[in-house]
């Protein structure tokens, strides 16, 4: 359990609102804590810019770790991005050049500052994290050190639109969301008046960014600008990258480790999409206490003996019964010199008749066709923790679904850390396909739990830049990288690989359901495996802690939901993922806030264009003279050719339909 501290080295105080000046006159909201000594003893900066709302969204994690690192010596700035929050102007998309410009401000505002030692560091949680190494990336004098979590340096191929050259769900979840958030207005106890002309604005400017995402369904110049990966020779000043393996953007870690050349460190437990002192599932760790030892070393330059520590450290995840939420994950912590690690090599598997074998057993054809509901207990393409349900089932039924290939039982256990890779030798009978990997753990009883998996869109088995189709009939060979994982194989238990062509509702069906030949003996599956170094001395991190959350009211409470349904005559199958979190009063600034989401993904059974998804957020917010409501919807569908979207926006003024809009566009499917 976390442990709450409300006593501190420094004593600090909270500004809020400072409004920071842009050079084209927008001011953007913020709020600051900082010691109440500053101005005699200036402190360096942390930055956060995100579009989340820190008034009445993000304050709930946002009063738990500011106030803290601020405590011991720090200035912490949380930013509404432009255009969100109570800060002005419009936001138009994620990571602009407009928003990369403005964060150059906003540090050398803060390096300026007269209770500021010049030094200012950037950190964040999925987007902050993103555009805090982006902003790295531009070399803004004053900034000189970064954290990132649970983000990505690669928009396309690692974030929430694509994966594998695969269109993913979760591109139109994301976007209903964002449609809702931004349409809600500043807070009238900030912005006085102006608060509804503003909000207008906001409204008037209101498109669907799957609009955008869309028209981009290869890797081009949109999703390059902003992939840090395109050139890590940009980012020069030191980099500490963390995430979690029940999140979805842990790949970035070991890729940021191997691809900077500047001092770095990486991070990845056992947490979802949440700090790691939240321990969400946990152990939590001590986050808040290595980030400042962090900070101290690379904005103060005091020697904290961090860099002295290995440099990459994860949770090895201990073998466990499937559930769909779990409050925290058995395992240890190991501790590696750098990444790639000296500890760990390559195992080769062939892929023969129904088994992983050492050596292979060429001959016997085997073809795999999996319904078009195959992903049903796969859970969701990340998790957010807590009792959210997101997580992967008892994966039985959906290893039955494709070609099941199983070691022998364990003679002993093994360690595996890093990348699995598939080299794959097959043909396909259609032009469009995709496969599907995944490694479970297989117990004695028979219960297969998921491990990680991977997918690869067929077309772009030479990159994503230029997609191929395939010749039906003839063969092909490529490679499918799996997700970064780290797990423990006890002895006793089987090693399992399942190829799939489906995996519903995280990846968009092919027009046409394929099947793909293989040949025993003619694939391979690489696995990562980790060796102790011997005498080898577990990462140690303080317990958890953080300064007392923001004081509020539960009017109602959080209820999650995941419920899946099949209407048997027509073989109609709906998953609906409702996630209420409730109503909370914030009592110190006397603000109400309310969400919902409802996602329903549904499919019929041997009917790849039969698949819909429609997603819908409900937002609610008073303060002040503001009583509003937003409800955003964005369903998407499917013929043999094109993608159809289609949105709505209402917003609401004391129960009032004030504002309506709505769109529907048509997208060519560009090998997908």
């Amino acid at each position: 359990m976390t442990a709450l501290v409300d006593a501190f080295p420094r004593t600090v105080r909270c500004l809020d609102p400072v409004f920071i000046p842009m050079k084209d006159g927008t001011r953007l909201a913020a709020t600051i804590w900082l010691p109440e000594d500053a101005k005699t003893s200036p402190v360096p900066a942390i930055l956060e810019l995100i579009p989340y709302r820190r008034r009445d969204g993000t304050v709930f994690r946002d009063a738990k770790m500011h106030p803290y690192i601020a405590g011991h010596g720090f200035a912490c700035c949380r930013v509404d991005i432009r255009g969100s929050g109570d800060s002005e102007g419009i936001l138009s998309d994620e990571y602009t050049e407009q928003e990369f410009d403005d964060a150059e401000e906003v540090i050398a505002w803060l390096a300026a500052q007269p209770w500021s030692t010049g030094a200012v560091g950037m950190t964040g949680i999925s987007w902050g994290g993103f555009n805090a190494l982006q902003v790295a990336a531009r070399q803004p004098p004053a900034l000189k050190a970064v954290i990132a979590l649970c983000c990505s340096d690669d928009r396309y191929a690692d974030d929430v639109h694509y994966y594998g050259g695969c269109l993913l769900t979760e591109d139109a979840m994301w976007s209903s969301f964002i449609l809702g958030l931004g349409a809600l207005p500043p807070d009238p106890q900030i912005v006085g008046d102006t608060w509804r002309s503003m909000w207008m604005q906001r409204l008037e400017a209101t498109t669907c960014w799957s609009d955008t995402w869309m028209q981009h369904q290869r890797r081009d110049a949109y999703w390059q600008r902003g992939s840090v990966c395109e050139d890590f020779s940009k980012i020069t000043i030191p980099v500490y990258a963390i995430s979690g393996w029940d999140d979805t953007y842990y790949n970035s870690v070991p890729r940021l480790m191997q691809g900077l050349s500047g001092p770095r460190k990486g991070l990845i437990g056992p947490w979802s999409h949440a700090y790691p002192f939240l321990g969400d599932p946990g152990p939590a760790v001590g986050y808040l206490q290595e980030a400042i030892r962090w900070w101290r070393h690379w904005l103060e330059r005091v020697d904290t003996g961090i860099m002295d520590e290995p440099a990459y450290r994860t949770w090895m995840a201990e073998p466990h019964a499937p559930a769909p939420f779990y409050p925290d994950h058995p395992g240890r912590w190991v501790a590696d010199p750098s990444w790639p690690s000296p500890h760990v090599s390559q195992r080769i598997l062939h892929l023969n008749a129904g088994s992983l074998d050492e050596k292979a057993e060429r001959g016997e054809l085997m073809m795999v066709t999996s319904p078009v509901t195959t992903g049903r207990d796969f859970g969701r393409y990340g998790g957010y923790g807590g009792t959210v349900p997101d997580m992967a089932l008892d994966q039985r039924r959906e290893d039955g679904l494709g070609l099941c290939f199983d070691t022998e039982p364990l003679s002993g256990g093994f360690d595996m850390l890093g990348d699995p890779s598939i080299h794959l030798t097959a043909s396909c009978d259609v032009p469009d396909a995709f496969i599907v990997a995944k490694i479970c753990d297989v117990a004695p009883d028979g219960t297969s739990t998921l491990v990680t998996w991977g997918a690869l869109n067929l077309s772009h088995r030479n990159g994503s830049t230029e997609p191929q189709k395939l010749v039906p009939g003839e063969t092909f060979t490529a490679s499918i990288a799996l997700n970064h994982t780290g797990r423990r194989f006890p002895a006793g238990h089987r090693l399992r690989l399942v190829l799939t062509t489906q995996l519903w509702p995280i990846l968009w069906p092919s027009p046409v359901a394929p099947t793909i030949s293989i040949a025993s003996g003619t694939c391979t599956l690489s696995l990562p495996v980790r060796h102790s170094a011997g005498n080898e001395i577990a990462p140690a991190f303080l317990p958890a802690e953080c300064s007392p959350p923001v004081p509020f009211i539960e009017l109602a409470a959080e209820e999650h939901r995941r419920d899946i349904s099949i209407a048997v005559g027509s073989g109609r199958q709906s998953i609906v993922l409702t996630s209420d979190f409730g109503r909370q009063q914030l009592t110190d600034r006397c603000i109400v806030t309310a969400a919902r989401v409802v996602d329903r993904m549904e499919i019929t059974e041997g009917d790849p264009l039969s698949a819909r998804l429609d997603t819908g957020w409900n937002m609610s917010f008073a303060s002040g003279g503001a009583d509003v409501e937003t409800r955003s919807r964005v369903t998407l569908t499917s013929d043999a050719t094109q993608f159809h979207l289609g949105w709505r926006l209402e917003a609401y003024e004391r129960g009032a339909l004030v504002f309506e809009r709505e769109g529907a566009t048509c997208f060519d499917r560009d090998h997908l």
